[in-house]
């Protein structure tokens, strides 16, 4: 059944749609597929063993650990996005692993040495993937921008904007509603503030009709006024 799984996913993930039916047999034999529930730990950066991870179902956070152990959310991980070991280089060190949010999710890896020598076969492949992970990294960057150069406020603002139209469920008023996986710390740690100061901003935007808020949803009640 999980080779089933495995191969109708990744056959339709838009990473392997230049690889043949063979190729793509030859992926699900390299790669492993497991769930895991809420709060549950799946990667570790300074695994003895690299790999690279693939979402099928569900929401992770990515933790990065400064010098001191401080805690900031450095990316929030969704349907059919990869994290792990992809920069498939030796000399990068990052210090950070990936929580699951949601209360439970799909994932397929792949061991970083069997992802190489499957791109070493299949060009096609291997610029894509030097695509993907390019884009990535562009976005990374702007979210750093954002996070120096706005107030926390806005940056509030702008992560809500990001997520709605990610997850968000339109209808024809413009209001938007978001399942709520996402604690009040760790918005703090992605918007770069104190707890305190996310949770001022939020009841502030709930005192002055801009979202409803709760443990499960947040309805942005006019998206355009954002």
């Amino acid at each position: 059944m999980y080779d089933e799984l495995k191969y109708w996913y990744l056959r339709d993930h838009k990473l392997f749609r230049t690889l043949s039916f063979p190729q793509i047999k030859q992926l699900c034999i390299i790669s492993g597929f497991k769930k895991a529930q809420k709060g549950e730990i799946i990667y570790f950066s300074d695994s003895d063993v690299p790999r690279i991870f693939l979402l099928k179902t569900g929401s992770i956070k990515i933790v990065s650990l400064d010098e001191d152990g401080n805690e900031t959310i450095k990316d929030i991980i969704q349907k059919g996005d990869m994290f792990g070991e992809l920069y498939l280089d030796s000399d990068i060190q990052v210090n950070e692993y990936a929580k699951v949010l949601t209360d439970e999710v799909s994932i397929c890896s792949f061991l970083q040495s069997d992802f190489e020598d499957l791109m070493l076969r299949n060009p096609q492949l291997a610029l894509g993937y030097t695509k993907f992970v390019g884009l990535k990294m562009k976005r990374l960057r702007n979210n750093y921008t954002n996070l120096v150069s706005k107030d926390a406020k806005t940056r509030l603002l702008t992560f809500l904007k990001e997520w709605a139209e990610k997850e968000g469920v339109f209808d024809d008023n413009n209001k938007v509603k978001i399942e709520n996986y996402l604690t009040q710390n760790d918005i703090a740690q992605i918007i770069c503030t104190s707890r305190q100061t996310a949770t001022t901003l939020i009841n502030e935007f709930v005192d002055n009709e801009i979202i409803e808020y709760n443990r499960k949803e947040i309805i942005i009640l006019n998206y355009k006024k954002l």
